[in-house]
């Protein structure tokens, strides 16, 4: 059983699959509905309760509605377990188990659980009562150059050239505030990092969106976090917002710890 490119764990020859969303300790009999309407099983091993439904089929693939619905539907299943278990291992979209000729899917999974059950739980103990936060925070170029003289100089100069010359100081312009907002964003990462650390257990890099016309990334991570700690996280951002004013910050959650997992069923 491998992991495949999109997440998922496939067999040649396979008769059967679990879609697997989480592993917890325990859940509760009724979780609802999975993807596209599917019925959410458990699978149990010493102690530790995999939340999964039957899928004998390929991944998930397809038009991008259909993934966004998807993940959504996937995300939704693993919070309600989240909301309801003491702590929660979720899975990433797309993670299925397959089974084989001579051993069912159930069977394997059962037996990766079993297998693993000791670091399975240890990280299940490291969780309860955490969830994760998403921070990002970029540079307003325009913003954090309007204090630099050769920057005023350039905008003072374009009202009193026409249109030919004013495109090209507007594009010198253009590159003048994205290096200027560069060098500050790379002198503003070590602190903002060490402050958002400071605010929570574990912080982990996370992959950025993709920021607005005119903003210049700093920095993106996920924060595992008690259940108490999100005001502390936001009193921090608050106040880098107030030193920083051209600092556009993004700050989501929290969720399940999909960033602090760590797991997924291969063998």
């Amino acid at each position: 059983m491998t992991a495949g490119t999109d997440g998922a764990t496939t067999d040649q020859g396979a008769t059967d699959g679990l879609y697997v969303y989480a592993v917890a300790r325990g859940a509760p009999d009724d979780l609802g509905t999975g993807i596209d309407g599917a019925a959410v099983e458990q699978v149990t091993a010493r102690g530790l309760t995999a939340v999964v439904h039957r899928h004998g089929a390929a991944p998930y693939s397809g038009p991008d509605d259909d993934v966004r619905r998807w993940v959504v539907e996937h995300s939704d299943v693993v919070d309600r377990l989240w909301q309801a278990a003491d702590a929660v291992l979720p899975m990433s979209f797309n993670v299925i188990v397959a089974g084989t000729s001579d051993q069912p899917a159930r069977q394997r999974l059962t037996s990766w659980l079993g297998e693993h059950a000791e670091r399975l739980d240890a990280r299940l103990a490291q969780l309860a009562g955490r969830g994760e936060l998403q921070v990002e925070i970029g540079i307003d170029q325009h913003e954090a150059a309007a204090g630099d003289p050769r920057a005023d100089a350039l905008r003072a100069e374009l009202e009193s050239r026409p249109p030919g010359v004013r495109r090209l100081l507007t594009k010198r312009l253009e590159q003048l505030e994205r290096e200027a907002t560069d060098a500050l964003a790379d002198d503003l990462y070590p602190a903002l990092r060490r402050r958002l650390s400071a605010t929570a257990e574990e912080v982990t890099e996370t992959r950025r969106a993709h920021p607005p016309a005119g903003v210049v990334p700093v920095l993106a991570v996920a924060l595992l976090v008690p259940s108490d700690g999100v005001e502390r996280v936001g009193g921090e951002l608050a106040r880098v917002r107030d030193e920083e004013p051209a600092a556009r910050i993004r700050f989501v959650g929290p969720w399940p710890p999909y960033s602090f997992a760590d797991l997924a069923p291969t063998t």
